[in-house]
Formats: structure tokens, sequence, C-alpha cells
């Protein structure tokens, strides 16, 4: 400072001085920045998962620090903490209907049980669940008490989703991972009807979803239920679909999914497996596509030897690459599906006596509706002194009611006929669906020794 005044070494005093306060107030409003910070991220974090679930879930399900915790909604208080989560799942479950599972990872110990609930949603959105072949129990005592639950957006490692007498319950968005059962649907009392399995992924697992045989003198309908937009990936020795014996998965649809087959091996695969009932079923827009080179055992579908029928084959069923057989069908049972033909030989008609006709024999395609048919009369055994059989032939028609005229043909002998394109052209109507087919027979005797047959064979829809 040599050489200034007075004046001017006071200016440069303040100056510096005013520096040095400059510099601590801006450190101290960098600090207080930071902590403010920090301590929104944190509270954005509370406010977001109070206010994105706080009107929809009773209660959020989330991971902190390795322990699991259940949040009220209402009271904004943590209701349940532990390092088990199965122990938090059940007490969450236990006394509210809608939970929603935060993203991470939860490990079971034991099952997890939904018991009695009507109207329960357990949703997450990618929650990951290690099941260590633990089980989700949806459970009702009876359907009455279980209906109507949802699952929604979990991916489950080697654990089962058990469904047991429950109605309308839905499965959606699930990835299945390496479980040995990854869903089954029981009936242990009454029945489990109207299950909706949709928009899932099974990816290596030995069983994915199973219709069980009913036990306890439960029924064994799983009738109205929905298998959509579900796609397999199927190992060896493994299997995508089963109908167990004596299962109904009657008047149900599996719609548009895709089997993966023959990429993970190539030996004892099955996509469907049928030992049940499959009344009325219908399979459409379903994908069956093998990559084995050398396939072994190796097939779409299996139909075994309870089966009792198999289910429709209708529109878009598509068998690609190569199979031991498309379908196996050991048992010689007759596979329904739009475009399908059918035969059947020597169905026998009762013969009335004194000329009136007996009760009708009614043949049908049931479930299927008869497209074209070519039918033949046979007339077997010995006639008596002047005797005439007339055999009569009749359409009933899906709105219960009857061609306008019939045909009849008479025989005097024994003899066989084919109905020609003339007599079909007198049973078609004009616009109108065939329900069945209806025989009858008489003899102008009291007594006939002869025996009628019928012979048909067409086409279905």
């Amino acid at each position: 400072m040599f050489g200034l005044t007075s004046k001017e070494k006071m200016i440069i005093a303040m100056k510096y001085t005013l520096s040095k306060k400059t510099l601590s107030i801006i450190m101290i409003v960098i600090i207080f920045a930071v902590a403010i910070n920090s301590y929104l991220i944190i509270d954005l974090n509370n406010a977001l998962r109070n206010a994105t679930h706080g009107s929809t879930f009773n209660y959020i399900i989330f991971k902190q620090d390795n322990i699991y915790k259940a949040k009220n909604q209402i009271s904004n208080q943590i209701d349940y903490e532990s390092t088990n989560a199965s122990l938090v799942l059940n007490q969450a479950i236990a006394i509210s209907n809608t939970i929603f599972v935060e993203e991470g990872e939860y490990h079971l110990s034991s099952d997890v049980l939904i018991s009695n609930k009507n109207k329960l949603i357990l949703y997450s959105d990618k929650a990951k669940i290690f099941g260590y072949g633990n089980k989700i129990i949806i459970f009702g005592e009876d359907y009455v008490n279980s209906q109507y639950n949802q699952l929604v957006g979990f991916e489950f490692f080697n654990t089962t989703v058990r469904i047991e007498n429950s109605f309308a319950t839905t499965i959606s968005n699930i990835i299945f991972k390496n479980c040995t059962t990854a869903l089954e649907v029981a009936n242990t009392n009454t029945w489990s009807e109207a299950t909706k399995i949709v928009d899932s992924h099974f990816i290596n697992c030995t069983e994915a979803i199973v219709f069980k045989t009913p036990i306890n003198s439960a029924s064994g309908s799983y009738a109205s239920s929905e298998i959509k937009r579900c796609f397999f990936n199927i190992p060896d020795n493994s299997l995508g679909i089963k109908i167990e014996n004596l299962a109904e998965f009657s008047d149900c649809q599996i719609q548009t999914i895709r089997l993966w087959m023959g990429e993970y091996g190539e030996t004892n695969q099955i996509g469907i497996l049928v030992n049940g009932s499959m009344f009325q079923t219908l399979l459409w827009g379903v994908v069956f596509e093998s990559f084995a080179d050398t396939p072994s055992d190796l097939y779409a579908m299996s139909i075994a030897e309870n089966t009792d029928p198999v289910p429709i084959l209708s529109e878009g069923i598509s068998f690609l690459g190569n199979w031991t057989a498309k379908i196996h069908n050991p048992h010689n049972i007759w596979i329904p599906g739009t475009g399908g033909v059918f035969s059947e030989k020597d169905l026998p008609i009762i013969i009335g006596s004194n000329g009136v006709f007996s009760i009708p024999t009614s043949f049908h395609i049931r479930p299927l509706r008869i497209t074209s048919f070519k039918p033949k009369i046979q007339v077997l055994g010995s006639f008596a002194n002047n005797e005439i059989i007339t055999v009569k032939l009749r359409l009933l028609f899906i709105d219960n009611t009857y061609s306008s005229k019939s045909v009849e043909k008479t025989f005097v002998n024994p003899d066989s006929l084919w109905l020609t394109d003339d007599d079909l052209l007198i049973l078609l109507p004009s616009q109108n669906i065939i329900w069945a087919i209806e025989i009858e027979a008489k003899s102008n005797q009291s007594n006939s020794n002869g025996q009628v047959l019928f012979n048909v064979y067409g086409t279905t829809t």
C-alpha cells in the first residue's frame, strides 16, 4: 500500500472485507440449497408414493434397506415391516383389498394366501417375486366367497399361482419363469369358472397352465374361462396347457396364443395336453411353432384316452416347423374343426309297428353344425309276406323348426340306397342352420324282423 493515501487504503480494505463476506454468504447459500434439494428429493419420493397410488390402493408395499414395508395410504403410516416378504404381504392382504407392490425383488419364505376375498386387486409394475417353490393362493371356501380377484403386473420366478374354488379370477400381464407349475386352477369344493389368463408369458416352465382333476366331490367345471394373448417357451419334458382327467374346460376360448417348441431341446414337449372335456371350447388364432430339426415326442397337441371331447379347431390354427406329429391321437378320438369332415356308420333306427313311425333317432355333430351331408339307408333282415318298411328323414334347424317336407323311402326287401341330390333339395331350406338329422322308420306289420341302419358322411362348421 506504499504511496497510497489514507482514504485509498480504507477503500481497498473495505472491498477486501466485502469480498470475504460475499464469499461466506455464497457458501452458506450453496450449502442451504444442497440441503433443501436433498430434502426435496426424499420428500418427492414419498410424495410420489402417496400421490400416485393414494386414491387407488389401501396399501403400498416396498423394500427399503432390505426391510419389506406395508404403508397404509389412509393413515400414511407404516403398519407392517419385516425382513420376511411373505409375512408383510399376508398381513396387508388380510385386511385390505387393493395393494400395490413397488418395483423390486421380493423373496418368499412361505405361501401367500388370498383367502375368501371379493374384488381384491394385487397390482404391480415389474415387481419380481422369487418363490422358491412357494405359492400365491387365491382360495375360496366355495366360489361365492372368492370372486373377481385380480393379479396384475408381476414377474414370478419358481412360483406357483393357484386358483381354488374361485369365480372370475383375472391373471394379467404376468411373466412366469423357471416354474415347476406356473399356474394351476383347482376345484376342491364347488367350482372355478370364468378364469381369465391374458397378456402373460410362460418361460421355461415344466407345466405352464394346468386345470386339475376335481377332488372332494367338487365339480369339474372350469367353464367360460379364457386364455388369450399369451406366449409359451416350452423346454424339454414340459408342456404348455394341460386339461387333466375329469376337468371340464368347456365353453371356453384359447385365442391368439403362440407356443414355441423345440427351441430349448427337442424331446418330449407338448403344446396342449387334453385328458378331460373341452366341450364347445374354441381354439382360434393359435400358433404352434417348432424349431426342432429332429423332433422326438414333439406334439402340438396330444389327446389322451379320457378326452371327451377334443376342442374345436377354428380359424387361424398354424403348425409351423417339424413335428413327431402335429396332433398325437393314439385313441382315434374325433377331432372337430371348422371345415372338418365326419362319418357315421350303421346307426340303428327303431322300427315302429302297425304303420306308425317310431320315436325319431337324432343325429348331430354338436358342438359343430352340419354344413353338407350325404346319407345312406340300409334295410337288412327278413321281411314278412307283403311287409313294407318305410324310412323317413327330415332336418331339425337351429331355430327349432323342421324342414317343410320330409323324404320317405320304402323297402319291400333288404336293400340299400343313397339319397339323391333331388332328395336333399327337398330337405334343405332356403336359409337356416342344420342342427340335427332325424330318422324314423315303420313297418306295416305288427312285428318286424327287419333292421334299419343309417349311414352318413359330410362336412362341418
